[in-house]
C-alpha cells in the first residue's frame, strides 16, 4: 500500500508540474480591448472586443506569437454593420500577424517611445489606433451572405455605409490578464470576446465561406492565408 501511495503521489506531482508548465506556455502575455467608433445619422455607435496575445514560450522556440479572440462587430442600426477583422492589408498581401502588435505599437506611438512585451502589463489608459495599425474594415449587406462583404475605407466609409456614416476612430486599452485559464469575468479577469458566429452564422459551418467573404471584399488570399483566422482565433 505504501509503494502504491508513493507512486500515486509522484504521479500527482508530475501532473501538477505538467499542468503548471502548460499554463505558463499558454497564458496570454497581455490582453487589450479594441474599440471601434462610427459616426452615424443616429449618433455615435461603437463595438469592442477583448483580444489576448500569446507569445511563443515553447522550449524550442519553433512557434510564433498568436492571438485569441474575434473580429470586432459594430451594429450601426438600420440594418448596417461594420466589422474590424483580425487582419491588415499590406499591399498585395493579407497579414494575419500584425493584429498581435496593435496595442503594443499604439502605446509606443502614444508614448513616443518603443514599448516591449514585458512592459505591456504596466500600460494604462486608452490610446488611439491610427494609420497602418488600423485593421481591415468590412461591412456586410446581408449578415447571412458572405458574398455581401465589402471593404470599407477608413477615410471614406460613406461610400459603402451611406451618407452620414464615418469612422470616428479606433482605440486600444490594455486590460488585466486575470487568472487565466479561469478568467471567466469579474474579479477573475475579462475573458476574450466570443460571439461572432452568432452575428455571422456562416462562420460556424465548415467550408470556404470565410474565404468567400474576403474575396468578395477584394482582399488578397495568396500565400496560404487561413481565411477564418481573419474573423476568429481560438
Amino acid at each position: 500500500m505504501g509503494f502504491i501511495s508513493k507512486w500515486a503521489g509522484l504521479l500527482g506531482l508530475l501532473a501538477l508540474l505538467v499542468g503548471g508548465d502548460q499554463i505558463r506556455i499558454n497564458r496570454p502575455d497581455h490582453k487589450y480591448r479594441l474599440t471601434v467608433e462610427v459616426t452615424t445619422p443616429d449618433g455615435t455607435k461603437s463595438g469592442s472586443g477583448i483580444l489576448a496575445v500569446v507569445p511563443d514560450r515553447n522550449y524550442n522556440r519553433s512557434g510564433r506569437t498568436t492571438m485569441r479572440g474575434e473580429a470586432v462587430f459594430v451594429d450601426l442600426g438600420r440594418g448596417k454593420n461594420l466589422v474590424a477583422l483580425l487582419a491588415h492589408q499590406q499591399g498585395a498581401k493579407l497579414d494575419l500577424d500584425d493584429i498581435n502588435y496593435v496595442a503594443l505599437r499604439a502605446y509606443g506611438a502614444a508614448r513616443g517611445s518603443r514599448v516591449s512585451f514585458k512592459d505591456m502589463s504596466r500600460q494604462a489608459g486608452i490610446v488611439p489606433v491610427q494609420g497602418e495599425l488600423i485593421p481591415v474594415l468590412v461591412s456586410f449587406g446581408d449578415l447571412k451572405d458572405p458574398n455581401s462583404a465589402r471593404l470599407v475605407a477608413t477615410d471614406h466609409a460613406g461610400a459603402i455605409l451611406g451618407d452620414g456614416y464615418a469612422i470616428r476612430g479606433l482605440t486600444a486599452e490594455a486590460v488585466p490578464n486575470g487568472f487565466w485559464p479561469i478568467d471567466f469575468g469579474g474579479a477573475l479577469g475579462e475573458p476574450v470576446t466570443r460571439g461572432i458566429e452568432a452575428r455571422l452564422p456562416w462562420l460556424a459551418v465548415p467550408g470556404e465561406a470565410a474565404a468567400t467573404a474576403l474575396k468578395a471584399a477584394g482582399l488578397p488570399l495568396e500565400g496560404g492565408v487561413e481565411a477564418r483566422e481573419a474573423f476568429a482565433r481560438k
